[in-house]
């Protein structure tokens, strides 16, 4: 291979074209990416940056001087043919290559109301944390939809910096859906403990104001007045480029368990890998069904495993790593491994809000396939040397 492009410019694509160099590969190197930064971290825009503990360019990614990569920044892909090996882009420039990686991410869901007025945001990117941060203003009335990870971290920022917060959630607690209602009851308790308004088991139908928002309308008929309202309605991969090139996108980018990108007839493209949260790939703690996540580790990950099967195709690995990920709640870092959603049981073993403690187990046909805990980082490094044995037992 003489040319590869990565398309993707953030965490994900950094990292493969890092992998690809320590592999060997000494050709030309670029990466496309529709943002103008050059990589910066994520997780820190609901976090850090949002309390105002560190500014944008302190979570900047370190590139090596070595890299050698030419960066196409702010100009987005906008098509791919597999079979000319050829991607054109944004401004009408159309590259040629031997080796392509998929790196692309997602983006922010937005809300189908046919009025959006202004102060309704969105969190994604880095224009989007400043955005949002100037906007955080002690004393303002700010509307949170979505009881996610990103929603709850959202609304912790907010009420740190003084604002009136109030928390929507279509479940009946905060992050039901991902790590089930024993954990959801405990993020309530640190949510109603800091002052923050919890909204359970309705959804945001619309907005009034105009042109600026002033309130958000629920789906039970009442409005929460707001000064700023922020969606976090989960993530949307970004695939609309590959409409028409046969890459079947439906809940991300599918791949085979090498992250070998596949075409719709099941056959792998040539040369074609995908890492990061567009991948969509089999995961034997899903029972081989196909899994797409927006952790951290997962893209750092998983960009390794991408390059090497595109350098070393015949000693590729099946990508078999245990998820993991992490959460800031006032003050508290909530840790987890595996596949919680993917359980058909949780086992609640340590439940203290005071004392910032929880441990929680998550079990599908009696195996272990996840776990939650708040407090003794050593608990749950002890259940991924459990979930690691159990992948290298079945490999």
């Amino acid at each position: 291979m003489r040319r590869i492009v990565i398309v993707g410019a953030s965490l994900a694509g950094l990292r493969t074209a890092q992998a690809l160099r320590a592999e060997g590969f000494r050709g030309t190197l670029t990466l496309i990416g529709d943002e103008p930064h050059l990589p910066y971290d994520r997780p820190p825009l609901s976090k850090r940056q949002l309390t105002g503990a560190a500014r944008p360019e302190d979570d900047d990614l370190p590139i090596p001087p070595d890299l050698d990569a030419t960066w196409l920044l702010g100009t987005p892909a906008r098509a791919l043919d597999p079979a000319g090996r050829t991607i054109r882009l944004a401004d009408g420039r159309q590259l040629d290559y031997d080796g392509l990686v998929i790196a692309t991410g997602a983006a922010a869901r937005t809300h189908p109301a046919g009025h959006v007025p202004d102060g309704v945001l969105t969190l994604r990117g880095r224009d989007d944390g400043a955005a949002l941060r100037t906007r955080l203003r002690a004393g303002r009335r700010i509307v949170v939809v979505g009881g996610g990870f990103l929603g709850s971290e959202i609304a912790g920022a907010a009420r740190g910096r003084g604002l009136d917060v109030t928390l929507v959630v279509s479940t009946a607690q905060p992050l039901a859906r991902l790590v089930g209602d024993g954990v959801g009851a405990y993020v309530a308790e640190l949510h109603r403990a800091a002052g923050i308004t919890l909204v359970t088991d309705r959804t945001a139908l619309g907005f009034t104001g105009d042109p600026a928002v002033t309130g958000v309308v629920l789906s039970d008929g009442d409005t929460v007045d707001a000064d700023l309202a922020v969606l976090a309605l989960g993530a949307e991969p970004n695939t609309a480029w590959l409409a028409g090139s046969g890459v079947p996108v439906a809940g991300g980018v599918a791949c085979d368990p090498y992250l070998r990108v596949l075409h719709e007839s099941g056959a792998p493209l040539p040369n074609v890998v995908a890492a990061g949260d567009v991948a969509r790939w089999p995961h034997p703690l899903a029972d081989g069904a196909p899994i797409a996540l927006g952790h951290w580790s997962n893209a750092a990950e998983q960009a390794v495993a991408a390059a090497r099967t595109l350098l070393r195709p015949d000693d590729a690995r099946p990508f078999t790593v245990v998820p993991s990920f992490w959460s800031d709640l006032h003050g508290s870092t909530l840790r987890a491994v595996g596949l919680p959603a993917r359980s058909d049981e949780c086992r609640v073993g340590r439940y203290d809000v005071s004392g910032r403690r929880l441990e929680v187990t998550y079990h599908r046909a009696g195996r272990l396939v996840g776990a939650v805990t708040v407090g003794g980082p050593g608990r749950i490094a002890a259940y991924r040397r459990i979930l690691t044995d159990e992948l290298l037992r079945a490999a």
